[in-house]
């Protein structure tokens, strides 16, 4: 595939998941956006890296590091959204600002 391709395929996945950030209320879906967006940021990064130096792996090692972050901080999202839900019965993001009061 070109770049070209990969670039196109990246903006596409950044593109629906500000949508879904912006368009949403929900905890979950928010947090599946923002997901999306940091996975078109690490495709865009990755397309990059191999067409500039196709030839070391250095881009497969920050990608795997990458996602193994995501994964962690969706973890850690998801558990606190799960707090919330059994705290206070809060599953929409203004609900969850009234908990700074």
């Amino acid at each position: 595939m070109t770049l070209q391709a990969f670039l196109l395929t990246a903006s596409a996945l950044f593109a629906t998941g500000l949508y879904g950030a912006l368009s949403q209320q929900s905890i979950v879906m928010v947090m599946m956006g923002l997901e999306l967006m940091v996975n078109a940021i690490v495709l865009a990064g990755a397309a990059f890296w191999y067409h500039v130096t196709p030839g070391t792996a250095d881009g497969q090692v920050l990608v795997l590091v990458a996602i193994t972050v995501m994964a962690l901080e969706m973890a850690t999202g998801f558990a606190v959204v799960t707090a919330l839900f059994r705290a206070q019965e809060v599953d929409m993001t203004e609900g969850a600002g009234e908990l700074k009061e």
